[in-house]
């Protein structure tokens, strides 16, 4: 017994080679944590588009909501008011196919709209099945508040962009969102061909636009 005392024991002011190693491991972390402190770290998924629109996303969101609050609405809300003040009256299923969303979810936001009296719902004259959807006049005054603000956030979104730049921007986020709503199962509905004729016509005149710079 007082043979494996004397062998575990440690004569004073020695050290094992074990703890050696020990205390240099804890130095160096140490002194990496130190200078880590000082530099950028980089998020993860930095170079993920996904990510990059995710935040981008989640901004513009948290800024839109912070107006709406002042409208008594909620983020989200104020995509179906300005569907239904373009269209004027819809269907349950064309304003979840606008938004691309499930009905459910369209639905479940209508009658929330529906108890602020923001909009009102009318069964299908000769089909009760069939209920569309419209603004109410408080509804009509909420749509062209939140078209200001809309504007506003807007300008703060696209700050340093040009008109190429944002018509680009534009189209490829179009584009993106069709994949993943292709991928989703989520149809999209006529406003998707508008926005592709829009495309086209930006198109040209950027054409025209490149050539007449071209001629001077």
């Amino acid at each position: 017994m007082a043979a494996a005392d004397e062998s575990s024991a440690t004569a004073p002011g020695s050290e094992t080679l074990g703890h050696s190693v020990i205390k240099a491991k804890r130095g160096k972390h140490d002194k990496d944590s130190a200078q880590g402190a000082g530099r950028r770290i980089r998020p993860p998924g930095a170079k993920s588009v996904g990510w990059a629109l995710v935040q981008a996303a989640r901004l513009h969101r948290a800024r839109i909501g912070d107006r709406l609050a002042a409208l008594n609405l909620f983020a989200g809300q104020e995509q179906v008011v300005q569907a239904l003040a373009a269209a004027g009256t819809m269907t349950m299923g064309d304003l979840a196919a606008t938004l691309r969303v499930r009905p459910p979810t369209a639905s479940k936001t209508i009658s929330r709209l529906a108890a602020l009296g923001v909009v009102e719902r009318r069964a299908e004259a000769g089909d009760g099945r069939i209920v569309r959807v419209r603004l109410t006049e408080a509804g009509l005054a909420k749509a062209e508040a939140i078209e200001r603000l809309w504007d506003e956030v807007e300008a703060e979104l696209l700050e340093g962009f040009d008109s190429k730049d944002r018509r680009r921007l534009r189209k490829l986020l179009r584009r993106a969102a069709r994949s993943l709503a292709d991928a989703a199962g989520v149809s999209g509905h006529d406003s998707e061909a508008d926005a592709e004729e829009l495309e086209v016509e930006e198109d040209e005149i950027e054409a025209a636009q490149s050539a007449a710079a071209h001629l001077v």
